[in-house]
């Protein structure tokens, strides 16, 4: 029996909409049928790049046909949790860019409706299926390290780029960095050290590279703790040169350590490596594909496409991506407060304010 492909809409063609595009028009089982952006360039361009998809300015006529699936969310941060709930309310699957809303709040209710219309509800940590990254995660799960007791997720990269106008550096109209880049690593340090439950306090500690950009993070630190005495660390600069990453996951009988290495992270051939073990015991997992932002993009919608196939839940859920967007409220909570908080009844009721990220 031949399974009808997952008929796409995606809404938002922005720089990295435009490679969700292509990621699900090659993604086996899956139709993009519809596009939804409303700069008149960007129509342009996604009616050049994908004639058979039908372009739309408001998001909201394609969410008013009747041959839609499923909807891919690639627009700013700001705009997640309304177009979101418009997808979710309209009774179609939801693949949404991280970090899926700006309150805890507002992650609750997209969680909430998609549980009451039993729709996929899949949040873009990327990271999850990448073949270095997840495969840590598959060593922790074959006990190759015994139980982890501590993780480093570590990001040392290029500043960011000013952008028009120098917007990226406004904290009016960039909103935090910790919601755009370091989320993922937070994601990423959750669910490495899920032996240890659920994370339970939070301390931060955040600088600028830049006098008078204090609310903007160059150098960011924050270590995340779990009831059983375990710990992670997420580490993030952005004075440095290239874009470098490291995972290190240590463990009752030894420790993973993972790096990825490339002028950044879109590039076409980076140098990566896994190794594990103990004392003069190590040893090194071979790749069969590399790794890299964009090869996960495609994987995330292949197994995004799966899921709503088989009913099983996607890599990354609602709820953990629920779980990112607080652990990032809280540290950016830690940093104003300057001391560590006890994520137990933790539930920021606002969202922050002027919300217009990276």
């Amino acid at each position: 029996m031949i399974t009808p492909p997952i008929r796409f809409g995606l809404i938002g063609y922005g720089l990295f909409g435009a490679h969700h595009a292509r990621a699900i028009a090659t993604a086996p089982g899956a139709e993009l049928r519809a596009i939804a952006v409303p700069s008149e360039p960007s129509q342009a361009a996604a009616r050049a790049a994908h004639q058979g998809a039908t372009i739309y300015a408001d998001y909201r006529e394609l969410l008013a046909r009747d041959d839609i699936d499923a909807v891919d969310v690639v627009v700013p941060n700001r705009w997640h949790y309304e177009v979101g709930r418009a997808v979710l309310a309209s009774e179609r699957h939801l693949l949404l860019e991280k970090p899926m809303a700006l309150s805890v709040a507002e992650c609750d209710e997209l969680v909430a409706l998609a549980a009451k219309h039993d729709l996929v509800l899949a949040i873009g940590h990327e990271l999850r299926v990448s073949s270095l990254w997840g495969g840590v995660k598959q060593l922790i799960e074959k006990g190759a390290i015994g139980r982890p007791r501590a993780a480093l997720v570590e990001l040392s990269r290029f500043p960011y780029r000013q952008g028009s106008g120098g917007w990226r550096y406004d904290r009016e109209r960039v909103g935090s960095w910790i919601l755009e880049e370091p989320i993922h690593f937070f994601d990423l340090a959750r669910w490495y050290m899920a032996q240890s439950g659920e994370p339970i306090s939070i301390y931060a500690r955040a600088t600028a590279r830049i006098f008078g950009q204090a609310d903007l993070h160059d150098h960011f630190t924050a270590t995340i703790g779990f009831a059983d005495g375990a710990h992670a660390v997420i580490v993030q600069t952005l004075s440095a040169f290239g874009h470098h990453q490291t995972v290190k996951v240590s463990g009752t009988e030894g420790t993973i350590w993972a790096q990825w290495s490339a002028p950044d992270a879109r590039a076409p051939h980076p140098v990566f490596s896994l190794r594990y073990g103990l004392g003069e015991s190590v040893q090194e997992m071979s790749f069969d594909k590399s790794t890299g932002e964009l090869l996960e993009l495609s994987d995330e919608i292949a197994a995004f496409v799966s899921a709503i196939q088989t009913g099983q839940k996607p890599p990354c859920t609602g709820e953990d991506g629920r779980w990112s967007t607080l652990l990032c409220l809280a540290a950016e909570e830690s940093i104003r407060e300057k001391r560590e908080l006890s994520l137990t009844h933790f539930n920021p009721k606002s969202k922050i304010e002027n919300p217009k990220l990276v």
